[in-house]
């Protein structure tokens, strides 16, 4: 300790010196038991100036304050002495009194109130606190006024080299890629000293490394790492332990240090190639394995890691190129050889493949090291493994007509054993597939039987599966879909496409169209349908229509000649409100009142007139027929009445004649109303019969009948 406070007095009394030589003659030397001070004032006893100077030089107060030092860290058996006050007012009476106030006053600095001297009674230290302002004031012992305005003055703590530096953010890690050049910046140190930077050497800091030669170099005054040999291998070693110091003092003898540690660790390049662990693999693999299946692994080892040892496989050459497949598993690192096409034992046993490992990702800057790549040799056995049948082909397409004789052969289906003891083959069907039993196999030779009739028009195709069993290895089964098509033959009668009723008005027009009828066939001839329409034996006579075949589809065309309508009913022309007008059209209905008096229709007890009825006979004349012999005795009279019926019906000339009856009544208590429009006073030509489409399509077929009339006489 006693060497350690001579170096501090010794670094202090080289600027004390300096200050002797340069500064103004106002140095206070302290008994040779303290450290000399620095004094701001002017002691009255060193003042040597004539009387006449000091009136000159005076200013208002009698001192001049400027600074104190004092050394930090001092710690003695007495007070230290950091200065004295005195004002050349002081005449040496002991009638003034010095009084300090400020930063420390009567804590830290004690000042003897008839001297001046000022001490320091605790130990200081600049890291906490470099400087001190404090007053001083000269005052009348006696009376306390004082003599001179106050004076400030600071008392700075002088540095000493008692703080070691300190690395902050020690230790440290980082990190540089391996095969650097030589000088690569690895990272950057800092260390602090809490002595002041400004006076002396005392924070002047110089770095140097204590291990890691002779990998790595610290430049002294930045603490910049840098790497100091070229092409470290992290293969080789991969992580390095730095330790470095930081000494004040400049470095120099007797200056404090401290010290932290530097990690480095090698980050990883590509700069080996993948290497297969031998040259040669073997493997085998049965002939019944699944498409897809693994047969085996091989694996290429790489120093490198991550991303760097990533390798790829492929199949470079080899007779198996077309059967197998590899791919990369980028957990394991390794290729995964897997059957891409079944095996045959009976038809090769054996297989070699070439396989090759390249690294997917690159560094160019290290080409010349070689191809990264590598490549092995695998050979691949096949063993026999008891196969089910096969069958000559994988799927079958068989047609039938469907009025096929039953028991009739439609199609076969063959099958084989694949391996060398070649057993006996049993065919059956799947009965799943086929549910009503509609076919039968032989078993022996797979010929495909009909069992029940056959209806294209129900079900035109048939799916079922053949099922073909070894005989000495009932589990070796094999199974195949057979497409049984329905042939058409014309089995079916025509049939019209709905039930038709046609209307037509009674001015028809000869060569009108009043109906078109079309058929359907559930049979499908290959040239499509074609038919032929008549109308019924018993129509075939009947003047009044014909039918015209057009493209399938059949129209009815009126053949009556047009005769000119007469009035039906003969009534008294006087009366005016039953006067009915010949029209050829339906009227307005109840809303037309203006040719009648609508209370008469609504009431049919005031039709109190008998209207007479005028038949019209029929401008064509039936043919005349052959007289029927009498019926004989035992004869079928209900056949005679049909007979006679028949030939009422179809003749024009025999009554009932067309006629024209009065229905202005609905009936009391119905909801429908009247239904009568012959009162209507409306013309032909303002007729518009779009309103019957409302009523269904019996009616909106009588009003399209009725407009084809319209407009037939307006051409």
């Amino acid at each position: 300790m006693p060497e350690r406070l001579a170096e501090m007095l010794l670094d202090l009394w080289t600027p004390l010196i300096i200050l002797w030589i340069t500064l103004p003659p106002c140095i206070y030397t302290a008994p040779m038991n303290q450290s000399p001070v620095l004094m701001s004032g002017f002691p009255l006893e060193l003042n040597r100036l004539s009387e006449e100077q000091r009136i000159l030089n005076r200013s208002k107060r009698g001192w001049v304050w400027n600074q104190m030092f004092v050394l930090e860290e001092f710690s003695g058996p007495e007070p230290i002495l950091v200065g004295r006050l005195h004002t050349d007012l002081d005449p040496g009476s002991k009638k003034i009194k010095y009084i300090l106030s400020g930063d420390g006053a009567g804590t830290i600095f004690q000042i003897n109130d008839i001297t001046g001297d000022i001490h320091a009674i605790k130990r200081l230290d600049r890291e906490e606190k470099a400087e001190y302002t404090l007053t001083a004031q000269a005052v009348d012992w006696e009376t306390n006024k004082p003599l001179e305005p106050p004076s400030e003055f600071i008392i700075k703590v002088q540095d000493i080299n008692d703080n070691a530096p300190e690395f902050l953010n020690g230790p440290y890690h980082a990190t540089v890629p391996e095969m650097s050049i030589l000088g690569t910046s690895v990272t950057n140190v800092t260390a602090t000293d809490a002595d002041d930077p400004v006076y002396g050497n005392s924070a002047k800091l110089v770095y140097s490394i204590l291990e890691g030669q002779p990998y790595f170099s610290i430049e002294p005054e930045t603490a910049i790492i840098k790497t100091a040999l070229p092409n470290m291998d992290r293969e080789a070693k991969e992580e390095y332990l730095v330790v470095i110091q930081a000494k004040d003092m400049g470095g120099h003898s007797g200056g404090l240090s401290g010290t932290t540690t530097l990690t480095v660790t090698l980050t990883d390049v590509n700069d080996n190639p993948p290497k297969f662990a031998q040259s040669l693999y073997h493997f085998s693999v049965p002939e019944d394995v699944v498409l897809g299946t693994a047969i085996g692994r091989v694996k290429a080892n790489d120093q490198d890691i991550g991303e760097n040892a990533q390798s790829s496989y492929d199949i470079i050459d080899g007779d198996g190129t077309a059967l197998f497949e590899i791919t990369s598993d980028a957990q394991a690192q390794d290729g995964i050889i897997r059957l891409r096409k079944p095996l045959d034992f009976e038809t090769k046993r054996s297989y070699t493949l070439k396989v090759e490992a390249a690294n997917v990702h690159t560094d160019p800057r290290f080409s010349s090291r070689g191809p990264f790549k590598d490549t092995a040799t695998v050979k691949i056995v096949v063993e026999d493994a008891d196969e089910p049948p096969v069958f000559s082909s994988p799927t079958y397409l068989l047609e039938v007509h469907e009025n096929a004789a039953l028991n009739s052969v439609i199609g076969q289906v063959t099958a084989r054993d694949p391996d060398i003891t070649s057993s006996p083959i049993r065919f059956s069907i799947d009965r799943h597939t086929d549910l009503e039993r509609q076919f039968n196999v032989n078993a022996d030779d797979g010929k495909i039987t009909l069992a029940t009739p056959l209806d294209r028009e129900l079900s035109v195709w048939h799916n079922i599966t053949i099922i073909a069993t070894e005989i000495r290895n009932h589990s070796q089964i094999s199974r195949v879909p057979v497409a049984i098509k329905v042939l058409d033959v014309n089995d079916n009668a025509p049939e019209f496409a709905s039930e038709y009723e046609a209307f037509l008005c009674e001015n028809g027009k000869p060569g009108q169209v009043i109906q078109t009828v079309s058929a359907t066939d559930k049979d499908e001839p290959k040239n499509g349908h074609y038919f032929l329409y008549s109308l019924l034996p018993e129509m075939v006579n009947n003047p009044n229509f014909t039918i015209k075949k057009n493209e399938v589809i059949v129209v009815l065309f009126v053949t009556l000649r047009r005769h000119k309508n007469e009035p039906l009913i003969i009534k008294d022309d006087e009366d005016v409100r039953e006067n009915i007008i010949r029209y050829d059209d339906e009227g307005g209905g109840e809303e037309d009142t203006e040719a009648f008096d609508i209370a008469t229709l609504q009431n049919p007890d005031g039709i109190n007139g008998f209207l007479p009825r005028k038949d019209i006979k029929p401008d064509l004349q039936f043919m005349p027929r052959q007289g029927l012999a009498p019926v004989p005795s035992g004869v079928d009279v209900d056949e005679f009445i049909n007979v006679r019926l028949h030939e009422a019906d179809n003749d024009p000339t025999a009554p009932p004649y067309d006629s024209i009856q009065i229905y202005g009544y609905e009936g009391r208590g119905s909801v429908a109303g009247s239904l009568s429009s012959l009162e209507s006073t409306t013309s032909d030509s303002d007729q518009n019969f779009d309103y019957l489409s409302d009523w269904g399509p019996r009616f909106k077929r009588l009003g399209e009948l009725y407009s084809v009339g319209e407009s037939d006489k307006e051409t």
